[in-house]
């Protein structure tokens, strides 16, 4: 029986992209409060706490096999360690809007990657989609300048953002590569997330206090904090992943990949709202070309 893209399954796979751009736009807000790689290990440290309850016994002794630490050492790095904590590093010096729509590489990384690690080829199709992806990424880089393409100097935010989809890119051609997980705890969301996040707060725990120790670690405790940490961790942690794992399985993983894309959209109209961040002409560009990447590289 083939995946169908039912009304229930649409919506679980609006939810996350609506809640990841939330996370882009609450990560700017937050940065004269708390440092990005600060803010990742408190974020996922709650997230730790909140999936305990649901999936503990996943920590029990012998339930989860040594051959699969490295792996799941591996996935921590690349997903809580790396990825989040890339894309708050990335809103210190570039905008919400930018970070997600530089974000959308994504799929050029999964093909690269892909033919490089997994040896999966590339079709000539895939290429083209790639190229306009890549154009829209130029086009939110130079900030619409296209004559300044001969002398593009990047902020440091979109670097840390292209490194963050490559993480994520390697990340998914993973999951999608599964080797020594047993599958009782792949088939069990929460298990299979909390064994991620136990590994990866090792990873942030580490970045974080290299952060301190560099004198770079800062927060500022209260009420806003407080409730912002537990949006981060609860909202674009938890009911995400859940709502994203639920409709891929509803509709497939080939019409969820186009909801995944909408982020920027929900980004652009979260920063006009609540940062006073206009969208220019060239971000509705640049996500029309991303868009039409995807589209042309994902045809049969």
């Amino acid at each position: 029986m083939h995946p169908k893209l039912s009304p229930g399954a649409a919506l679980l796979l609006t939810l996350p992209p609506l809640l990841w751009a939330g996370n882009a736009v609450l990560g700017r807000l937050l940065s004269p409060l708390v440092s990005p790689l600060t803010l990742n290990f408190l974020r996922w440290s709650i997230a730790f706490i909140l999936l305990l309850p649901l999936a503990g016994a996943v920590l029990r002794p012998g339930h989860l096999p040594r051959s699969a630490w490295r792996r799941f050492s591996l996935l921590g790095l690349l997903s809580v360690g790396s990825y989040n904590a890339l894309l708050y590093l990335a809103l210190d010096t570039s905008t919400p809007l930018n970070v997600t729509l530089v974000g959308s590489s994504t799929p050029v990384w999964m093909l690269l990657i892909g033919r490089l690690f997994f040896r999966v080829p590339v079709s000539p199709r895939q290429l083209l989609g790639a190229l306009l992806s890549i154009s829209g990424v130029l086009l939110v880089m130079c900030r619409g300048q296209l004559e300044l393409l001969a002398q593009l100097r990047p902020v440091a935010g979109d670097l840390y953002m292209l490194m963050a989809a490559a993480a994520w890119a390697y990340y998914s051609w993973m999951l999608a590569h599964p080797t020594t997980e047993p599958p009782a705890i792949r088939s069990d969301w929460s298990a299979f997330l909390l064994a991620q996040v136990t590994f990866g707060l090792f990873w942030s725990g580490l970045f974080a206090g290299g952060e301190w120790a560099l004198g770079k670690g800062h927060v500022q405790w209260g009420w806003p904090m407080a409730a912002a940490l537990l949006f981060v961790a609860v909202g674009p942690g938890l009911i995400a992943f859940r709502a994203w794992g639920a409709g891929v399985a509803w509709a497939g993983p080939a019409a969820a990949g186009f909801f995944a894309n909408l982020t920027p959209l929900f980004t652009a109209l979260l920063s006009s709202a609540f940062l006073g961040q206009v969208p220019q002409f060239y971000h509705l560009l640049a996500f029309l070309l991303i868009m039409g990447g995807i589209v042309v590289s994902s045809r049969r």
